[in-house]
């Protein structure tokens, strides 16, 4: 479980990461250009945006390298990436994978942790 836990942990935090410098740049293409009513708007919280685009991956990332040595901090890590991700980004075609995939590492690395059994 720990194994799973950190592979799909790091899998997650790359997919992440991209959906991050995506939604990241999307701020700063409708600050630079102006929004374009009906096809590409504002997010509403921008600061919220982008501090989930930069610390949700990296939880996810952390938390993924942590689940051989400290499953239940990882496990913690993993859920709150998955919660960040929707925060910021909502669930959709392109953090649908990310979010689950946190949400599984999460359950697995708080389950190898309540059970203490060495893989």
């Amino acid at each position: 479980m720990r194994r799973t836990a950190l592979i799909l942990g790091i899998i997650s935090g790359i997919w992440g990461m991209i959906v991050g410098f995506f939604g990241y740049g999307y701020t700063e293409f409708i600050n630079w250009f102006g929004e374009i009513p009906d096809i590409a708007e504002q997010v509403d919280n921008v600061n919220k945006t982008r501090f989930l685009a930069l610390v949700a991956p990296i939880l996810a990332l952390v938390g993924g390298g942590m689940a051989m040595s400290l499953p239940l901090v990882a496990g913690a890590l993993l859920i709150l990436s998955a919660g960040g991700m929707y925060l910021g980004f909502e669930f959709g075609a392109f953090t649908m994978f990310p979010i689950t995939l946190c949400l599984v590492a999460g359950i697995l690395a708080l389950t190898a942790g309540l059970l203490k059994k060495e893989d």
